[in-house]
Protein backbone atom coordinates (compact mmCIF):
# COMPACT_ATOMS: atom_id res chain seq x y z
CA UNK A 1 0.00 0.00 0.00
CA UNK A 2 1.52 3.27 -1.00
CA UNK A 3 2.31 6.08 1.86
CA UNK A 4 -0.68 8.34 2.72
CA UNK A 5 0.64 11.83 3.06
CA UNK A 6 1.03 13.65 6.31
CA UNK A 7 0.71 17.02 4.73
CA UNK A 8 -0.39 18.42 1.17
CA UNK A 9 -0.05 21.72 -0.19
CA UNK A 10 2.02 24.74 -2.11
CA UNK A 11 5.49 25.37 -1.59
CA UNK A 12 6.58 28.51 -2.70
CA UNK A 13 9.77 30.36 -3.43
CA UNK A 14 8.85 34.11 -3.90
CA UNK A 15 6.58 33.93 -7.01
CA UNK A 16 7.00 30.34 -7.71
CA UNK A 17 5.13 28.01 -6.22
CA UNK A 18 4.27 24.12 -7.17
CA UNK A 19 2.00 21.36 -5.26
CA UNK A 20 4.18 19.30 -2.74
CA UNK A 21 3.54 16.31 -0.86
CA UNK A 22 5.09 15.63 2.31
CA UNK A 23 6.01 12.11 3.64
CA UNK A 24 6.94 10.87 7.08
CA UNK A 25 10.55 9.21 7.05
CA UNK A 26 10.66 7.28 9.97
CA UNK A 27 8.54 4.43 11.08
CA UNK A 28 7.92 2.67 14.04
CA UNK A 29 6.55 -0.70 12.56
CA UNK A 30 9.20 -2.85 14.04
CA UNK A 31 8.30 -1.63 17.87
CA UNK A 32 6.49 -4.40 19.97
CA UNK A 33 2.70 -2.77 21.02
CA UNK A 34 1.04 -4.83 23.86
CA UNK A 35 -2.88 -4.76 24.06
CA UNK A 36 -4.89 -4.79 27.08
CA UNK A 37 -6.35 -7.91 28.14
CA UNK A 38 -8.67 -9.24 30.96
CA UNK A 39 -6.33 -11.06 33.66
CA UNK A 40 -8.82 -14.10 33.06
CA UNK A 41 -10.80 -14.16 29.79
CA UNK A 42 -7.67 -12.20 28.08
CA UNK A 43 -10.74 -10.30 26.01
CA UNK A 44 -9.38 -6.99 25.01
CA UNK A 45 -10.41 -4.16 27.15
CA UNK A 46 -12.71 -1.33 25.63
CA UNK A 47 -11.70 2.42 26.54
CA UNK A 48 -15.71 4.10 27.14
CA UNK A 49 -15.57 7.07 27.64
CA UNK A 50 -17.43 8.20 31.10
CA UNK A 51 -19.00 10.76 32.34
CA UNK A 52 -17.75 11.11 36.48
CA UNK A 53 -21.43 12.16 36.98
CA UNK A 54 -23.86 10.58 34.14
CA UNK A 55 -21.53 7.23 33.80
CA UNK A 56 -20.60 6.38 29.75
CA UNK A 57 -21.83 8.87 27.00
CA UNK A 58 -21.42 8.35 23.37
CA UNK A 59 -18.79 9.39 21.04
CA UNK A 60 -21.19 12.19 19.46
CA UNK A 61 -21.75 13.91 22.44
CA UNK A 62 -17.86 14.97 23.35
CA UNK A 63 -16.55 18.65 22.62
CA UNK A 64 -13.30 20.05 22.61
CA UNK A 65 -12.41 22.32 25.68
CA UNK A 66 -9.89 24.58 27.03
CA UNK A 67 -9.35 25.04 30.73
CA UNK A 68 -8.89 28.49 31.82
CA UNK A 69 -9.06 28.00 35.35
CA UNK A 70 -9.78 24.67 37.58
CA UNK A 71 -13.11 22.40 36.71
CA UNK A 72 -13.83 25.59 34.17
CA UNK A 73 -14.01 25.19 30.55
CA UNK A 74 -14.25 27.40 27.02
CA UNK A 75 -15.45 24.83 24.56
CA UNK A 76 -14.85 25.20 21.14
CA UNK A 77 -16.08 23.70 18.16
CA UNK A 78 -14.87 21.92 15.05
CA UNK A 79 -16.11 24.63 13.12
CA UNK A 80 -14.72 27.41 14.62
CA UNK A 81 -11.07 25.34 14.73
CA UNK A 82 -11.49 24.94 11.10
CA UNK A 83 -12.19 29.21 10.56
CA UNK A 84 -8.81 29.96 11.94
CA UNK A 85 -6.77 29.97 8.77
CA UNK A 86 -3.60 30.96 8.64
CA UNK A 87 -1.89 30.88 5.00
CA UNK A 88 0.53 28.00 5.70
CA UNK A 89 -2.09 25.58 6.44
CA UNK A 90 -1.99 25.01 2.87
CA UNK A 91 1.08 27.11 1.78
CA UNK A 92 5.03 26.08 2.79
CA UNK A 93 6.26 29.39 2.16
CA UNK A 94 10.42 29.81 1.99
CA UNK A 95 11.23 32.76 4.39
CA UNK A 96 15.21 32.81 4.77
CA UNK A 97 18.00 30.78 3.85
CA UNK A 98 20.68 29.76 6.55
CA UNK A 99 23.88 28.10 7.52
CA UNK A 100 23.15 24.63 8.84
CA UNK A 101 25.84 25.17 11.75
CA UNK A 102 23.88 28.31 12.92
CA UNK A 103 20.91 26.01 14.24
CA UNK A 104 21.84 24.20 17.52
CA UNK A 105 20.78 20.48 17.19
CA UNK A 106 18.53 21.29 19.73
CA UNK A 107 16.23 22.56 17.21
CA UNK A 108 16.48 19.27 15.18
CA UNK A 109 13.17 17.43 15.19
CA UNK A 110 11.10 15.01 13.24
CA UNK A 111 12.62 14.16 9.43
CA UNK A 112 10.22 14.00 6.35
CA UNK A 113 10.36 13.44 2.70
CA UNK A 114 8.91 16.48 0.25
CA UNK A 115 8.18 15.53 -3.03
CA UNK A 116 6.22 17.62 -5.78
CA UNK A 117 2.56 16.68 -5.63
CA UNK A 118 1.24 15.89 -9.54
CA UNK A 119 3.74 15.49 -12.76
CA UNK A 120 2.78 19.62 -13.93
CA UNK A 121 4.40 20.26 -10.55
CA UNK A 122 7.67 18.80 -10.85
CA UNK A 123 9.80 21.31 -13.21
CA UNK A 124 9.03 23.88 -10.49
CA UNK A 125 10.29 22.22 -7.65
CA UNK A 126 13.55 21.20 -9.49
CA UNK A 127 13.93 24.22 -10.03
CA UNK A 128 13.06 25.65 -6.38
CA UNK A 129 15.89 21.89 -5.65
CA UNK A 130 18.29 22.96 -7.59
CA UNK A 131 18.59 26.33 -6.66
CA UNK A 132 18.43 25.24 -2.91
CA UNK A 133 21.74 22.95 -4.08
CA UNK A 134 23.22 25.73 -5.44
CA UNK A 135 23.02 28.13 -2.40
CA UNK A 136 23.96 25.70 -0.14
CA UNK A 137 21.96 26.62 2.94
CA UNK A 138 18.71 25.16 4.43
CA UNK A 139 15.43 26.81 3.83
CA UNK A 140 13.43 27.61 6.52
CA UNK A 141 9.66 27.87 6.35
CA UNK A 142 6.16 27.17 8.01
CA UNK A 143 3.65 24.76 7.46
CA UNK A 144 0.13 24.16 10.08
CA UNK A 145 0.88 20.16 10.57
CA UNK A 146 -1.46 18.80 13.06
CA UNK A 147 -3.24 21.73 14.07
CA UNK A 148 0.08 23.25 14.55
CA UNK A 149 2.28 25.81 13.27
CA UNK A 150 5.76 24.40 12.69
CA UNK A 151 9.02 25.84 11.54
CA UNK A 152 10.24 23.69 8.53
CA UNK A 153 14.34 22.91 7.54
CA UNK A 154 14.92 22.38 4.01
CA UNK A 155 17.51 20.64 2.01
CA UNK A 156 17.71 18.94 -1.22
CA UNK A 157 18.07 15.00 -1.14
CA UNK A 158 18.78 13.42 -3.92
CA UNK A 159 15.71 14.16 -6.45
CA UNK A 160 13.57 15.10 -3.41
CA UNK A 161 14.05 17.75 -0.85
CA UNK A 162 14.58 16.17 2.93
CA UNK A 163 12.44 18.67 5.61
CA UNK A 164 12.84 18.63 9.45
CA UNK A 165 10.73 20.25 11.70
CA UNK A 166 11.92 22.39 13.75
CA UNK A 167 11.10 23.00 17.46
CA UNK A 168 10.63 26.39 19.22
CA UNK A 169 12.44 28.39 21.38
CA UNK A 170 9.83 27.83 23.97
CA UNK A 171 10.30 24.02 23.71
CA UNK A 172 13.73 23.66 24.04
CA UNK A 173 15.34 24.43 28.20
CA UNK A 174 18.02 26.29 28.76
CA UNK A 175 21.13 23.54 28.92
CA UNK A 176 22.76 25.82 32.04
CA UNK A 177 19.97 25.07 34.11
CA UNK A 178 21.25 21.34 34.24
CA UNK A 179 24.79 21.93 33.45
CA UNK A 180 26.05 24.73 36.10
CA UNK A 181 25.48 22.08 38.84
CA UNK A 182 27.94 20.08 37.19
CA UNK A 183 31.23 21.02 39.66
CA UNK A 184 34.09 22.84 37.61
CA UNK A 185 37.26 20.64 37.75
CA UNK A 186 40.72 20.48 36.20
CA UNK A 187 40.98 16.46 35.49
CA UNK A 188 44.60 15.48 35.13
CA UNK A 189 46.00 16.33 31.64
CA UNK A 190 47.48 12.13 31.56
CA UNK A 191 43.68 10.81 32.52
CA UNK A 192 42.81 12.93 29.06
CA UNK A 193 45.28 11.53 26.45
CA UNK A 194 44.71 8.25 27.76
CA UNK A 195 40.93 8.61 26.69
CA UNK A 196 41.86 10.03 23.65
CA UNK A 197 43.84 7.36 22.43
CA UNK A 198 40.88 5.12 23.73
CA UNK A 199 38.63 6.98 21.31
CA UNK A 200 40.94 6.94 18.90
CA UNK A 201 41.22 2.84 18.77
CA UNK A 202 37.12 3.00 18.87
CA UNK A 203 36.92 5.18 15.64
CA UNK A 204 35.17 4.05 12.96
CA UNK A 205 32.55 5.04 10.14
CA UNK A 206 28.96 4.92 10.91
CA UNK A 207 26.72 2.37 9.90
CA UNK A 208 23.49 2.24 11.47
CA UNK A 209 22.52 -1.82 10.21
CA UNK A 210 25.47 -2.92 12.93
CA UNK A 211 22.90 -0.98 15.88
CA UNK A 212 19.22 -2.26 16.52
CA UNK A 213 17.24 -2.22 19.72
CA UNK A 214 18.31 -5.15 21.86
CA UNK A 215 15.73 -4.87 24.10
CA UNK A 216 12.76 -4.90 21.21
CA UNK A 217 15.13 -8.01 20.54
CA UNK A 218 14.74 -10.05 23.64
CA UNK A 219 10.88 -9.03 24.21
CA UNK A 220 10.62 -10.79 20.85
CA UNK A 221 12.22 -13.96 22.15
CA UNK A 222 10.15 -13.95 25.34
CA UNK A 223 7.26 -13.71 23.70
CA UNK A 224 8.19 -16.39 21.31
CA UNK A 225 9.22 -18.41 24.59
CA UNK A 226 5.75 -18.27 26.28
CA UNK A 227 3.96 -19.10 22.93
CA UNK A 228 5.20 -22.42 23.10
CA UNK A 229 4.39 -22.41 26.71
CA UNK A 230 7.94 -22.32 28.00
CA UNK A 231 8.26 -20.98 31.50
CA UNK A 232 10.53 -18.04 31.19
CA UNK A 233 12.98 -17.04 34.05
CA UNK A 234 14.33 -13.77 35.54
CA UNK A 235 18.10 -13.48 34.13
CA UNK A 236 20.85 -13.03 36.88
CA UNK A 237 21.38 -9.72 38.08
CA UNK A 238 24.29 -8.01 36.80
CA UNK A 239 26.80 -7.17 38.83
CA UNK A 240 27.00 -3.37 40.24
CA UNK A 241 30.19 -1.81 38.88
CA UNK A 242 33.38 -2.18 40.68
CA UNK A 243 35.16 1.13 42.66
CA UNK A 244 38.29 1.35 41.18
CA UNK A 245 41.05 3.52 40.32
CA UNK A 246 40.83 5.97 37.16
CA UNK A 247 44.01 5.89 36.34
CA UNK A 248 43.83 2.17 36.68
CA UNK A 249 40.95 2.14 34.62
CA UNK A 250 41.94 4.36 31.75
CA UNK A 251 45.68 1.98 31.25
CA UNK A 252 43.22 -1.30 31.51
CA UNK A 253 40.70 0.43 29.16
CA UNK A 254 43.85 1.28 26.48
CA UNK A 255 44.96 -2.17 26.81
CA UNK A 256 41.61 -4.00 25.32
CA UNK A 257 41.79 -1.48 22.84
CA UNK A 258 38.50 -1.11 20.56
CA UNK A 259 37.52 -2.19 16.99
CA UNK A 260 40.24 -2.95 14.30
CA UNK A 261 44.04 -1.72 15.86
CA UNK A 262 46.50 -0.38 13.48
CA UNK A 263 48.99 -2.68 12.11
CA UNK A 264 52.56 -2.23 13.71
CA UNK A 265 55.13 -0.37 11.07
CA UNK A 266 57.62 -2.61 9.98
CA UNK A 267 61.49 -2.85 10.31
CA UNK A 268 63.02 -0.12 7.87
CA UNK A 269 59.36 1.06 6.45
CA UNK A 270 59.00 4.35 5.86
CA UNK A 271 57.30 6.62 8.50
CA UNK A 272 53.13 6.60 7.75
CA UNK A 273 51.93 10.01 6.85
CA UNK A 274 49.91 12.08 9.23
CA UNK A 275 46.13 11.56 8.04
CA UNK A 276 44.88 14.86 6.93
CA UNK A 277 42.95 16.78 9.37
CA UNK A 278 39.57 15.99 9.36
CA UNK A 279 36.66 17.69 8.82
CA UNK A 280 34.02 18.40 11.50
CA UNK A 281 31.42 16.15 11.29
CA UNK A 282 28.06 17.03 9.70
CA UNK A 283 25.37 17.68 12.12
CA UNK A 284 22.94 14.67 11.78
CA UNK A 285 19.48 15.08 12.90
CA UNK A 286 17.69 11.79 12.47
Amino acid sequence: MAARPTWQGYLRLSLVSCPVALYTATARTGEVHFNMLHGTTHNRIKMIPTDPETGPVERSEIVKGYEIEKGRYVVITDDEIKNVRLETTRTLDIERFVDEEDIDRLYWNDPYFLVPDGDMAVEAFTVIREAMTKAGQVALGRLVMHQRERLMALEPRGKGILAYSLRTKGEVKDAAEVFDRIPDIKPNPQMIEIAAKIIEQQEGPFDPSQFNDRYEDALRALIKEKEKGSTVTAPAEPKEAEVIDLMEALRRSLGQGGGERRKPAREGAAPAKKPAARKPAAKKRA
